[in-house]
């Protein structure tokens, strides 16, 4: 019986040395913060009157640092193989930068909150998917096992943080962001290093490796594919108060893109079984494209706004699960970590800034439903950049030691 098809809690039975409920937690916590900050986190920001454009300039910072801090603690996790150190640090630093909030609402104090807080936060993800990966060795596969715990963390505290905010003021948030994060750093501290095998492909330079058309043009879909996602996370729970939904409501929305995504991280090795993770991700392009066109102009119709929330299961749900697993195809041994952390601050980070400064600006001058028009556009653009270069060539398999 395959180790991927087992139910997640006998997951660690069949991988004895598998950390399952370590690496579960942390993700269980990590997910927990955003799905604190992305829904709700706008919601305070207005409540503190700023405007739309520095309501975007300030989400945007969340993936502005994840440009150039996850290369930088992915080059050092890679030089000294010390990655658990680094993430131990990340989450500390996270809490301690964080607490600022509680001492400042100016917008260039939030500004300098925000960036810090990214500078550290977003350094723990890349080198935890690069551990997780590599204590899974061979059974990649059941990546989604353990990452559907951080799924699970998302939609508890968004469906419960929903139902507060319909009786308690907005300005409760931060304290709910800091009881997480102090989770994170619980995990932080229990996570163990994972070896990093020999491989053919450590004597070749990353630059050498990003520069190949099947590498560089699936980092460049990403990154348009989280320019597609920046209006949602930015103002997508804005946009749906404004239209007459109660924050319930919206708590219920995101926790259903999320629980249509566990489904898919738990079907996902049968979904690898028969396509291709490079068709499945150019699928997750072209969903997204209608995602984001039901969101624009569906939005008064209750029926289309649920219905186009099942369609996370694909653009994030197939999309991630598809991009780690060529990620890792493509940077193997000690450009494991550095490889995540190119995925994230090229997509995430430069593609998030994009995205959420774009938005920004076109919402109060274009209005929301051509925002989201143009977000389905850049979904679009994905699709046809990596249906054109992403033809995915073979990476030579570690040799035996």
């Amino acid at each position: 019986m395959r180790a991927a098809f087992l139910p997640p809690a006998r997951l660690s039975e069949f991988m004895p040395n598998l950390p399952y409920w370590r690496l579960s937690g942390f993700y269980f916590f990590y997910f927990a913060f955003v799905g604190a900050m992305s829904p709700f986190w706008g919601l305070y920001l207005q409540s503190l009157t700023f405007n739309a454009f520095q309501i975007g300039v300030l989400m945007s910072l969340l993936q502005v640092m994840r440009i150039f801090a996850p290369n930088i603690w992915g080059h050092i996790a890679d030089r000294t193989g010390r990655r658990t150190a680094i993430v131990q640090i990340a989450a500390l630093g996270s809490v301690i930068v964080f607490a600022g909030v509680f001492f400042g609402s100016s917008f260039w104090w939030m500004f300098a909150v925000m960036a810090g807080l990214s500078f550290f936060w977003s350094a723990s993800l890349p080198l935890v998917e690069a551990m997780t990966l590599s204590h899974l060795g061979e059974r990649t596969d059941a990546y989604g096992r353990i990452r559907l715990w951080g799924s699970i963390g998302f939609i508890l505290v968004v469906v419960g943080l929903g139902y507060a905010f319909d009786s308690l003021p907005i300005a409760w948030l931060p304290w709910a962001v800091m009881a997480v994060m102090l989770g994170i750093v619980a995990f932080a501290r229990v996570i163990p290093e994972a070896e990093i095998l020999p491989h053919a492909s450590d004597t070749i330079p990353v630059w050498t490796v990003l520069k190949r058309p099947e590498v560089a043009s699936l980092l460049a879909a990403c990154l348009l594919m989280a320019v597609t996602h920046g209006p949602y996370y930015t103002f997508y729970s804005i946009y749906l108060v404004g239209h007459g939904y109660d924050k319930s409501t919206v708590g219920w929305l995101w926790a259903l893109g999320v629980i249509c995504e566990i489904g898919i991280f738990l079907i996902v090795p049968r979904i690898f079984a028969r396509v291709t993770p490079r068709q499945l991700i150019l699928a997750s392009f072209a969903l997204a494209v209608l995602r984001f066109l039901l969101i624009a102009w569906g939005v008064e119709s209750a029926w289309v706004v649920w219905g186009a929330q099942t369609l996370h299961a694909f653009t994030f749900g197939t999309y991630h699960a598809a991009a780690v697993a060529l990620i890792h195809q493509h940077f193997r041994g000690r450009h494991q970590a550095r490889g995540q952390a190119l995925y994230t601050s090229l997509s995430y980070g430069v593609g998030g800034t994009i995205g959420g400064l774009a938005s920004g600006l076109t919402w109060d001058t274009l209005g929301s439903a051509w925002t989201f028009t143009l977000a389905a556009l850049s979904a679009a653009l994905a699709w046809a950049v990596y249906a054109m270069w992403g033809n995915t060539k073979a990476v030579p398999a570690a040799p035996k030691l």
